[in-house]
């Protein structure tokens, strides 16, 4: 993964004065609604919504405000013909919305995992590319501000020499015993739970903030629930990882669906000789900086910040944002790429969901060897 110039990001994020985006929303649950939210604050048109039968597809319309709701998504494609598709089903409908849309003709979003393996999300990766369509994946945690301050001070080389990298992404909604989702069945979820749901956000953080790739890692998973209601569980609770950069920094993560108290919480410290960074997306307005004479906390403030941070400041200091802000910015970002403008730094494409899979398949493989050291492939 190449540094860039951050400061060199100069297009705005605010909707151009075009023909509004024709959209359609595949999915109408918590994260259909999200996305729905995100497209109609870019201006876009919601033509159409699919459910697995008339009556869902009716209740799919009315909850992401589509104009019609259908049961067949083929049936969809045909009769609304959207520009831009945002697939938000559970996990192992993706490839089939995803490579149905882009045959289609239609640009999408879709939902990460991209894929349930790294076979089918690198074939979704071809399609988008033989198809000529813009095709990301919402990784959006790399839209807050303090997010981008920090990667630019990583750039920069304002840590000195990078020592370590830690962190992790801790929830705790699963748990009690009778905590249960689609997302623990690994016929609808995939065979990776809470690593590919959240444990390839905070991969794909760390990798660009750091602006480099994990070259290779080792990788421990439990299953602290292995009962929930009547069915067996066979998706992991937690995983702990060891990694090691292409340059060679090391690092430290935890990954964990069960830590009580702990609703949202990825954090990620860049630690170095000069100085070290550290973000936590429960505190998303501030940046901890810390060095040998004193540590501060920056506070996000567009008039003080770096050019890469202050364009994803929406509101001015004092004004908190947050995570629907950073998924509007992404939505921004991907419509603005669909209207022909320059690809906008850091829009997370399906080569990045495809990294993702990768990434999730090497810790399968390891944690099913005990923790072996594993490459991740390129």
């Amino acid at each position: 993964m190449a540094v860039t110039d951050l400061s060199a990001e100069a297009s705005s994020i605010t909707p151009s004065a075009v023909p509004r985006p024709r959209v359609a929303v595949v999915g109408s649950g918590f994260m259909g609604r999200v996305h729905a939210e995100a497209a109609r604050r870019a201006g876009a048109e919601i033509v159409g919504a699919v459910g697995s039968s008339a009556e869902r597809a009716a209740a799919a319309a009315e909850a992401v405000g589509a104009a019609q709701g259908y049961s067949e998504l083929r049936a969809m494609l045909t009769d609304a013909a959207p520009d831009v598709v945002h697939v938000c089903t559970p996990n192992a409908v993706h490839a089939e919305a995803a490579e149905a849309a882009l045959a289609a003709g239609a640009h999408v979003i879709c939902e990460k995992p991209l894929a349930t393996s790294a076979e089918d999300a690198a074939r979704l990766a071809a399609a988008a590319a033989e198809h000529g369509r813009v095709a990301t994946v919402p990784f959006v945690y790399r839209f807050h501000p303090m997010a981008r301050e920090m990667r630019a001070r990583v750039a920069a080389g304002e840590p000195g020499a990078v020592s370590v990298v830690h962190g992790g992404y801790l929830q705790d909604w699963l748990s009690r015993p009778e905590d249960d989702n689609w997302r623990v069945d690994s016929a609808v979820g995939g065979l990776s739970r809470a690593f590919a749901d959240i444990g390839s956000h905070w991969c794909d953080f760390l990798e660009f903030v750091l602006g480099e790739r994990i070259l290779a890692l080792s990788a421990q998973s439990a299953t602290v629930r292995e009962r929930r209601g009547a069915a067996t569980v066979s998706t992991e609770d937690l995983v702990t990882l060891h990694l090691r950069t292409a340059r060679g920094v090391l690092g430290t993560g935890v990954i964990c669906q069960v830590a009580a108290g702990r609703k949202n919480r990825l954090h990620l410290e860049v630690s170095g000789t000069d100085a070290s960074l550290g973000f936590d997306q429960e505190m998303p307005e501030q940046l901890w900086v810390g060095r040998r004479d004193g540590s501060t906390l920056l506070v996000r403030d567009p008039e003080t910040l770096s050019p890469a941070a202050s364009r994803y400041s929406r509101l001015p200091a004092g004004h908190a944002q947050g995570y629907q802000d950073c998924f509007d910015s992404f939505i921004a970002d991907t419509y603005a790429a669909v209207r022909g403008e320059p690809i906008a730094d850091g829009l997370p494409t399906f080569a990045d969901g495809l990294r993702a899979a990768r990434l999730t398949e090497a810790v399968l493989t390891s944690a099913a060897a005990g923790g072996q050291w594993t490459e991740v492939p390129e």
